[in-house]
């Protein structure tokens, strides 16, 4: 019975700090702020299951954890990956708008 209480006083406090790392993951204020914020919520969503999992006595929700987890992964590497595409063409369309100024042409920033 007093783990059971264990169980629950857990989840709520695993729902507390997943309500902060949603408020993180809004705000920001940086991309990478974001991305470590997304991957925080996962892990905790894994660490609720495996809490259910005890509490509840089903061993098939370790098995939905670990797909959580895979899923979650891939997830963050993805946004990662999106993540340095978009900042590689940035850093390269300010470059070549600078070469266009230094060479005394007009960037119309078309490139």
């Amino acid at each position: 019975m007093l783990y059971h209480y264990i169980y629950i006083t857990t989840l709520i406090i695993l729902a507390v700090m997943l309500f902060a790392c949603l408020i993180r993951a809004v705000r920001g204020p940086r991309v990478a702020d974001r991305i470590v914020a997304v991957n925080m919520m996962g892990t905790m969503v894994m660490v609720m299951i495996a809490v259910l999992a005890l509490m509840l006595n089903e061993g098939y929700l370790v098995d939905v954890c670990l797909i959580y987890a895979m899923i979650s992964f891939l997830a963050v590497v993805i946004i990662s990956k999106v993540y340095i595409g978009v900042y590689e063409e940035r850093l390269h369309r300010t470059q070549s708008s600078d070469d266009a100024e230094a060479e005394g042409g007009v960037s119309d920033g078309s490139r």
